[in-house]
């Protein structure tokens, strides 16, 4: 026969989570789907950057600057991404 630990869950703790005011926490499918939606946006952005033909993507910025690099690493810096999976 198991043993309860003390408070007697058998050692399993409650779940708990802190979020901030105002954070979504939808779950499920349709979470599921846009977070894969937002991480296949970025990776198209950066994709044709890659192997030995890889393209140069120029990115404009709302200060009216603009960088050409074939970097993705320097893109990913450049991209305003807002979606917590896609960062």
């Amino acid at each position: 026969m198991a043993s309860l630990a003390p408070g007697g869950y058998m050692g399993l703790q409650p779940q708990i989570i802190l979020l901030r005011e105002g954070t979504d926490s939808s779950q499920g499918i349709p979470q599921l789907v846009s977070n894969i939606n937002a991480c296949v946006a970025v990776v198209d952005a950066v994709r044709t950057t890659l192997g030995p033909r890889g393209m140069d993507k120029l990115v404009y910025d709302e200060r009216g600057s603009t960088t050409i690099s074939n970097d993705g690493a320097t893109i990913m810096k450049l991209l305003d991404i807002v979606h917590p999976a896609a960062k």
